[in-house]
């Protein structure tokens, strides 16, 4: 009997419903577009380092990241790009005036991070709304909904603990909160998936509304499906990454299979196998099958992930994602959360063509990009 691994009965009825259900194939005579999105949860105080430790971290980014993508294009021209999910706890204004260096040559944005434990309706509302407000006005960071002219970010929660889900309740404290990210100014969620945590949702491999907040912890659980025409929501958005498993060649029949959840670290570097089940997961809006979103993750702040996200694994993780596009007939698209969100939006309301049209459809660049 092969073991299973940890926390998997939260999911794995959705995944084997998911698998029985999915008939997206990669079609080499009908063009597709994958629109690549790297989450990086960027904690530069990770492991309670001192000041000078964490000023080191963000200069490493800062003199290897344009080296390791400058190389690369998308079918746009872009470069690989990175949204940094900046801790609000760890605020340094030099930090992320250094990362705003990185933004302006076109590698990447900074969204909304936060790790905090016992907290309060009122005192989250007051750590998003203050750090929104920096990062906007004296930063010149997010982005600005064109709709109705307010500043709007995205959200990775610290510990995978959104809305209180985790179940002996550390690491937040907040039932709602999904409505004071709404509140707020958050245009979406990309924190999932959080396999093995026992804060993983049993809704897998989406981009849904999630369910509205109805007293109780974790309602992003379950939600809507985002699909073609459908009408806006009051909840809040939920961009997953690939949750899947992988068999691979296991080494003994008891050994569990690997759960492939989008993250990149020193530990599990991408290889040519686990980019195509991110290809395989086939995250897309429904009814618009031919634009495939692909979010990955790290915590690539630290000294043993930054040299190997900045290293030669990633160089070979854009190797193999430009040939397996280039021989499917597809069109690759690096993204920020920022322009992967507008594409999607693009995509909800039925917009055909090139999703680079579509970069800033809703929430228009930050200050800091001068576009």
């Amino acid at each position: 009997m092969i073991k299973l691994p940890r926390n998997i009965h939260l999911w794995i009825s959705a995944y084997i419903k998911y698998r029985l259900k999915q008939s997206l194939k990669f079609n080499p005579k009908k063009h597709k577009h994958v629109v690549f999105c790297f989450a990086d949860h960027y904690e530069p105080r990770h492991g309670k380092v001192d000041e000078s430790t964490e000023h080191k971290r963000v200069d490493y980014w800062l003199q290897n990241y344009p080296g390791m993508a400058t190389p690369f294009r998308d079918s746009d021209g872009n470069h690989p790009k990175h949204t940094f999910f900046f801790p609000e706890e760890e605020y340094r204004p030099e930090h992320i005036n250094k990362l705003s260096s990185l933004c302006k040559q076109g590698f990447g944005e900074v969204e909304v991070h936060l790790h905090h434990d016992n907290d309060t309706p009122e005192g989250l509302r007051s750590k998003l709304t203050n750090f929104t407000n920096i990062l906007h006005n004296d930063h010149g960071m997010l982005g600005i909904d064109k709709r109705d002219n307010r500043v709007k970010y995205a959200f990775i929660h610290g510990n995978w603990a959104l809305n209180n889900s985790r179940p002996d309740g550390h690491w937040c404290g907040v039932d709602n909160e999904h409505d004071i990210l709404l509140e707020t100014g958050c245009y979406a969620d990309l924190t999932m998936p959080s396999a093995p945590s026992d804060t993983q949702t049993s809704k897998i491999n989406s981009i849904y509304y999630s369910s509205p907040y109805n007293g109780t912890a974790k309602c992003h659980d379950t939600g809507e499906d985002v699909h073609v025409g459908m009408n806006e929501s009051d909840n809040l958005l939920m961009i997953q990454g690939p949750l899947m498993l992988n068999w691979g060649k296991l080494s003994h029949p008891h050994l569990p299979p690997k759960i492939e959840n989008g993250e990149f670290d020193y530990t599990n570097t991408p290889t040519a196998e686990r980019i195509k089940l991110w290809l395989k997961s086939a995250i897309h809006v429904t009814g618009k099958g031919d634009w495939i979103y692909i979010k990955i993750h790290s915590h690539g702040a630290d000294e043993l992930n930054s040299k190997t996200i900045l290293g030669s694994a990633s160089t070979t993780m854009h190797k193999i994602l430009h040939d397996l596009c280039m021989n499917t007939n597809t069109s690759l698209h690096y993204a920020s959360s920022r322009e992967l969100y507008n594409i999607i939006m693009a995509a909800k309301e039925g917009m055909q063509g090139n999703p680079n049209d579509y970069r800033d459809h809703i929430i228009a660049p930050p200050a800091c990009l001068d576009k």
